[in-house]
């Protein structure tokens, strides 16, 4: 043959070739039939049929019509070209700026998406999906930058690997019910600091997540050391007083010396667990929400220009922010049946004004 990459040999759904069409011609003057031609080239009679129909062109004022493989070759081309499904930037433009401005209030793309069709602000026919709006990013359309977003430039795809223990402060994760891990219930939460910069005596920030609800407690202490953590989680529990085991049926830490007198707790009637050494993902939940956090207070920022308030109104705005796996519904505000009769902030109270107030400390921080 003179092309030598050509093959006759086709895969199921492949579209016909200009040289099958120069042969549905040749096949056609010589008065083959369609069903012999379509067995000939090994393709499906309306294959063969509908390419015929669209090549015919008319000859001799109309008189004629034949069959033109450039003909049909042509309109396959224009019909490809239009195949393409067309952008809805322009129609959704009232969404892009709903979308752009809660993006500057700290929600996700996804969220705005989901929260969009859940309030009934926008129909399904006014926006764009949550992949499509990513695509916008990607290709400039929208003001929002791929280094905007706070977790695509960060995703870790290396192999999770599985460490023993070496300082043994507890329980192992390993003893851990089944049932905290499928989230079947309220009570259990996971607890971690997280560091501004890393001097010593540094103020740092203790982070409490409940598994299910996902409420978050977060508070500021004076350093790092163990006895300033556990001063600050008793201080949680103490607020509770004899109801503190019911809410906090399970708390589970790392191996941090931080954690240390952690095993306290179970004096209370609280089950302790501790995650393998490097093994973040044991407390997801509470590592997702420390970036939040991160959001406010980027790492090596010392967080000994914020005060105690500021990280108040930081965690009520992490739970007055829509998430996706609540069905868009925030912390603050899951189901009761979910959390009991128990309604958290970082102070365990309201917490609606605190959240445009920590909106304000972001921006304003962030300014600085």
């Amino acid at each position: 043959m003179d092309i030598q990459n050509y093959t006759t040999e086709h895969h199921k759904g492949q579209h016909l070739l200009a040289e099958e069409r120069h042969e549905i011609e040749v096949r056609l003057k010589d008065g083959w039939s369609i069903y012999r031609i379509a067995k000939h080239l090994n393709r499906p009679y309306d294959t063969i049929k509908n390419e015929i129909a669209r090549g015919t062109v008319y000859l001799y004022n109309g008189k004629v019509a034949r069959y033109k493989a450039k003909a049909g070759e042509q309109q396959y081309k224009e019909n490809r070209r239009n195949s393409r499904r067309q952008y809805k930037r322009l129609e959704v433009s009232t969404f892009i700026k709903y979308v752009e401005e809660m993006f500057a209030e700290g929600w996700s793309l996804d969220v705005c998406v989901g929260k969009a069709l859940r309030s009934g602000s926008f129909c399904r026919e006014q926006i764009v999906c949550t992949k499509t709006l990513y695509n916008y990013v990607d290709n400039g359309l929208l003001s929002i930058k791929n280094i905007d977003l706070p977790e695509k430039l960060k995703r870790n795809t290396k192999e999770k690997k599985v460490r023993k223990n070496k300082r043994i402060l507890g329980d192992s994760i390993e003893l851990r019910p089944e049932s905290v891990e499928l989230r079947e219930e309220f009570g259990h939460w996971e607890v971690d600091t997280v560091l501004g910069s890393k001097y010593e005596d540094e103020p740092c920030t203790v982070t409490m997540t409940e598994r299910k609800t996902r409420n978050s407690i977060w508070i500021k202490v004076d350093d790092h050391t163990a006895d300033a953590v556990q001063k600050a989680i008793q201080g949680v529990m103490d607020h509770f007083g004899t109801m503190a085991a019911a809410v906090f049926k399970s708390v589970t830490g790392d191996n941090g010396s931080e954690f240390s007198r952690l095993q306290e707790l179970t004096q209370q009637g609280i089950k302790v667990y501790f995650t393998h050494p490097y093994s973040s993902w044991e407390k997801g939940t509470n590592e997702c929400h420390n970036k939040l956090l991160r959001r406010f207070i980027p790492k090596s920022i010392s967080m000994t220009g914020y005060s105690a308030e500021d990280i108040v109104y930081m965690a009520d705005w992490a739970n007055t922010l829509p998430r996706k796996i609540l069905g868009y519904r925030t912390p603050i505000s899951s189901p009761r049946k979910a959390r009991g009769s128990w309604s958290f902030g970082s102070r365990t109270g309201h917490c609606g004004r605190r959240s445009v107030i920590g909106s304000r400390i972001w921006r304003r921080r962030s300014a600085a």
